[in-house]
């Protein structure tokens, strides 16, 4: 019985160590037990020497025997709940994404005290309050401290003014002052927040990304502005990418389903991936970052799938390493070396024992 074996998109949480394989039972049955063609989700974390030829090849759709599978699986003893294994992948297969919900906004008090609020138009594209301007202030205290602004390449930030206020307070460059001529990551007093302007200089570029908003539809907290508005506002923070200068993804009676943010997060993901950036910071939203990485981890520790798809806090920062096993946007690799410069004899011990072994067979 044939077994097509894919694979699924990878998020790893950088602090925690994959478990080696997906615990999709009903996948995989023993030869007395016919069944149609099942789709097995190997955990792409799990380097198993037994299975080193589906590993190699599953992301391609190669087509294994599934009882030659099953009995190979059977007699090595593989416990398919085991503890959690060591992986190993190339450096220029990976990204650095750090992940970010933004700052406590005017209508995340008032939704807490009544639920209804989010209903009204008086928290249109809610900006920040002043306990969220330090929620900024410490998060960004945080990111220099722990030099993890030393490595971001690009901010991508959702078009709504509580996300744009809180990637430029943590990543962007410090006080705008006089005599500056390259244009500010914000203007002062931005949505009345009583903030100075703030400067674009040694920070990496901003740029605005529609698929990472919050749920669409129905909250006008969730409504954003028109681009030229947003300019007008962060004049450093580029809105090249979005396509209409008003609103027409937001409808007033529509509201955007569960299902349909995880495919839209998806789809982001994969164009992170195919971007050359190596470690990218991403300034969103709850729903959407709840349900856009509810898809990963599903083969993980629960400690680990937790880690990864939990709501997030107000201003929180999880960072996480997104792989690609499936060759859709690897760079050629930048630190690796090929070695043999100039060139001479190499001959490894162990492959000269193997050929020596292999010509005493033969005599």
């Amino acid at each position: 019985m044939p077994v097509v074996i894919t694979h699924d998109p990878i998020l790893l949480n950088s602090a925690f160590v994959p478990t080696p394989i997906s615990q999709h039972r009903p996948a995989i049955f023993p030869p007395s037990q016919r069944s149609p063609p099942r789709i097995l989700r190997f955990s792409p974390r799990s380097e198993t020497t037994m299975l080193h030829e589906v590993f190699v090849k599953y992301h391609i759709g190669f087509v294994v025997d599934q009882d030659k599978l099953w009995n190979r699986m059977s007699d090595s003893h593989l416990d398919m709940d085991a503890a959690a294994s060591q992986g190993l992948y190339p450096l220029h297969r990976c990204k650095t994404l750090h992940l970010v919900r933004h700052a406590q906004g005017f209508h995340n008090v008032e939704g807490d005290k009544n639920p209804d609020a989010y209903l009204s138009y008086d928290l249109f594209d809610a900006n920040l309050t002043p306990l969220g301007w330090s929620q900024v202030d410490n998060l960004r205290k945080h990111v220099k401290t722990s030099d993890v602004s030393k490595g971001i390449e690009l901010v991508i930030v959702s078009p709504l003014l509580r996300t744009m206020q809180t990637a430029v307070g943590v990543f962007g460059g410090e006080a705008y002052t006089d005599g500056i001529t390259a244009p500010p990551l914000m203007n002062d007093n931005v949505g009345d927040s009583g903030r100075p302007a703030i400067s674009s200089l040694n920070c990496p570029p901003f740029i605005a990304v529609e698929q990472c908003r919050e749920h669409l539809g129905v909250h006008p907290c969730d409504k954003r502005r028109s681009i030229t508005e947003y300019r007008n506002m962060f004049p450093a923070i580029d809105f090249s990418l979005i396509e209409s200068d008003e609103d027409i993804l937001w409808k007033p009676d529509i509201r955007e389903t569960n299902e349909e943010v995880v495919a839209r997060g998806l789809k982001f993901f994969e164009w992170l991936w195919k971007r050359k950036e190596k470690e990218i910071a991403v300034v969103s939203h709850s729903g959407f970052l709840f349900h856009a990485l509810s898809s990963f981890g599903n083969d993980c520790h629960p400690t680990i799938k937790s880690e990864i798809c939990t709501h997030y806090a107000n201003c929180e920062l999880r960072s996480v390493v997104i792989i690609d096993r499936g060759m859709i946007g690897s760079d050629n690799p930048t630190t690796n070396y090929p070695g043999k410069i100039p060139a001479g004899l190499d001959l490894p011990s162990d492959i000269a024992d193997e050929k020596l072994s292999g010509n005493g067979e033969a005599n």
